[in-house]
């Protein structure tokens, strides 16, 4: 009986922490889409309330950490049961960066207001976010459903995230070449890009840890990449 109670309790703290983590997620799903919609519309207001609601996904985070290191102290959890608490702790310090980067949008929004916009990059901007969004929703539906499969559609589709990214790398370089005019909005707005570029790195990093919580392994083949910008970079090296 005395060890059913100690499974049990353990049970009970591991759903604790995985329901932080999923709120975590739509705290930050939310600010990845309303940084989006600050920036095609131009709205401060609601690019202030993404950066004030940063805290509260920090503070998450925090909790996050403290409950697993609880269980890791009191339960001294092994094999599958640790595999999943540090998973957990992995990707809540995943969710928490993605914030900072929904907050780094939202600042340079604010910035942007006061400039003529570049026509249609906004509303590609907010296609990549929602399109990152979605790999995020997918990627927590499948660590709740322990689905290696959706997992592996959601590192695929990173690849969608990339091609946007080129696209508009290509664009905005156009627009300053064009008019020496447009470079310190194009710089604003590279930067928001590649912001969204790395968010999709990061949820493809947490899809492969739920790859890893369902199958005790991560995964072996290289992870398909198309952002030809940053191979540019390391050719330049």
């Amino acid at each position: 009986m005395s060890e059913q109670h100690i499974v049990s309790a353990f049970d009970r703290d591991l759903e604790a922490i995985q329901a932080m983590v999923i709120k975590m997620g739509g705290l930050v799903e939310a600010a990845i889409l309303d940084g989006a919609r600050a920036l095609e519309s131009r709205d401060t207001e609601l690019a202030e309330k993404v950066r004030d609601g940063d805290a509260a996904i920090d503070a998450l985070e925090d909790q996050v950490n403290e409950e697993a290191a609880r269980c890791i102290a009191l339960r001294a959890p092994i094999a599958t049961d640790l595999r999943i608490v540090l998973s957990v702790l992995r990707l809540s310090a995943a969710l928490e960066r993605l914030g900072d980067y929904a907050k780094n949008i939202a600042k340079r929004t604010t910035v942007l207001t006061a400039m003529n916009p570049l026509t249609g990059s906004d509303v590609t901007l907010r296609r990549m976010a929602r399109e990152v969004q979605s790999m995020l929703k997918d990627t927590l539906d499948a660590f709740v459903q322990r689905d290696k499969a959706l997992a592996e559609d959601v590192i695929q589709r990173d690849l969608d995230v990339d091609q946007m990214y080129n696209a508009l790398f290509r664009e905005f370089l156009t627009f300053m070449m064009e008019d020496p005019r447009n470079i310190t909005s194009c710089m604003h707005l590279h930067f928001i890009a590649k912001n969204i570029e790395r968010m999709g790195d990061l949820v493809t990093n947490m899809a492969e840890q739920v790859i890893y919580v369902a199958t005790g392994e991560m995964p072996r083949a290289e992870r398909p990449k198309e952002d030809l910008t940053a191979i540019s970079h390391e050719l330049e090296e």
